[in-house]
Order: structure tokens, then C-alpha cells, then sequence
């Protein structure tokens, strides 16, 4: 196949694309060809360049990899601190410490600030306790609306009111409570902390409502048997 005259870019490129003997039958031209290094914009040979490409390839692998390993990293030291707050939960033998320790090792395994439970309809011994006072019918039907985790500014939600330095919190999680698939909630946890940002309202949720669901399979011990 000859070259005509007038020849276009993308004739040559589509020439040498459809013949691959090319290079082999002229070999030399390898070692001649120019192009344009990105580094400084010299010019080098078409194997520096290739060079130059694979490093680069090369280099972008290896950030990849990094990553990828940093990620595995950060999930399992996830894992081992859910591993041992759930531990701690199935070792509290008296159900009415448990509330209390659910949330302590909640706060102690994941720094979270603040946090604090409320359970309404306990079981009668549990009633005097503090995670069993009294909460509005407000807080009720909100706790039972939410389908997931709710995550955002502290808008003077009175779930917030349940922790210790209540005017000190800039963004809430409040996680419902829920027996199973039951559509009503039966208690509500809060998180709370001074950083607006801890908890967005861009935030995933998957995490914090695995939390509920593990906490809702243990405190239903609270409940009052059917």
C-alpha cells in the first residue's frame, strides 16, 4: 500500500493502524522518531516516551494499590471495633445495665462525644431507670418515622437534651429503635458532637443503621415479654 500525495493525520494514523509490518520493515525509523516529553517539553525518543508512559502507568498502579490497601486497612479496624462493642454487648448479663454499656462502649470504641438512649414501653422493673424516663409523644412519632439514620445540624431536637452537655452539640445522628420489622420504634439512640461536620446531611447511613439494628436486637431484652 503506497502513500498518496496530500496526505492527512488521520490517513497516516488510520495506515499504520492497518499495517502492522510497517515498523518492522523500517525499523530504524524507531530509533529516529521525536515526540514531545511532558516533562519540560523536550524532545525525546519514541521509546523514552513509551518509557515515560509506562512509569506513569506505573506510578498511577501503585497510588491505586495504596489506597486500596489503606481502605482494607481502615475496614477491618472498623470491624474490630464493632467486633468488641457488640462482645461487650452480649457479655452484660443484668438487662438493665445494658442500655448504659451499649452506649459507653459505643462512645469508647468510635470517639463519638457524646451519646445517650431513651426506651419507652420497658418492661415494668426497668421502669424507674434512667434510659426509661419519660419522653413526648413528639419524639415518639418521630423516632417512628424515620426509615434510616438521621444525620444533620442540630436543629434543638429534644432527643439532643438527652446528653450531658446538650448546648455544646453542632451535628446529631438520632438512630431509631425498632423490635425486628416492627413499623412503631420502641426507643431512639442519639449521637452527638461539637464538629458541624461529624455528622452531615450528605452522609452515608448504612453504617449507623447496622448500629440500630444491633442495638434494637439487643435491648429488646427491655421489652415486655409477649
Amino acid at each position: 500500500m503506497s502513500i498518496p500525495t496530500g496526505i492527512t493525520e488521520d490517513e497516516i494514523a488510520n495506515y499504520l493502524l492497518h499495517t502492522p509490518g510497517f515498523f518492522e520493515r523500517h525499523a530504524e525509523l524507531l530509533a529516529t522518531v521525536q515526540l514531545t516529553s511532558p516533562h519540560g517539553h523536550r524532545a525525546v525518543s519514541l521509546q523514552e516516551r513509551q518509557m515515560e508512559m509506562l512509569r506513569e502507568k506505573i506510578r498511577g498502579l501503585e497510588l491505586k494499590i495504596v489506597e486500596m490497601i489503606r481502605h482494607g486497612q481502615e475496614n477491618v479496624a472498623i470491624a474490630d471495633k464493632l467486633h468488641r462493642w457488640v462482645r461487650a454487648i452480649m457479655l452484660t448479663t443484668n438487662a438493665g445495665d445494658l442500655p448504659g454499656v451499649l452506649v459507653a462502649e459505643l462512645r469508647h470504641q468510635f470517639l463519638i462525644p457524646q451519646a445517650a438512649i431513651r426506651i419507652w414501653g420497658a418492661a415494668a422493673a426497668f421502669e424507674t431507670l434512667p434510659f426509661a424516663q419519660g419522653v413526648s409523644d413528639d419524639v415518639k412519632t418521630f423516632a417512628s418515622s424515620l426509615t434510616q439514620p438521621f444525620c444533620g445540624a442540630n436543629a434543638g431536637f429534644e432527643a439532643v437534651g438527652w446528653l450531658d452537655e446538650p448546648q455544646t452539640i453542632a451535628s446529631t445522628a438520632l438512630i431509631p429503635l425498632r423490635h425486628g420489622v416492627a413499623p412503631n420504634a420502641f426507643g431512639m439512640l442519639v449521637l452527638g458532637s461539637p464538629d458541624p461536620t461529624r455528622y452531615g446531611a450528605d452522609m452515608g447511613t448504612e453504617f449507623l443503621q447496622r448500629i440500630g439494628e444491633i442495638a434494637s436486637a439487643g435491648l429488646t431484652r427491655l421489652l415486655p415479654v409477649a
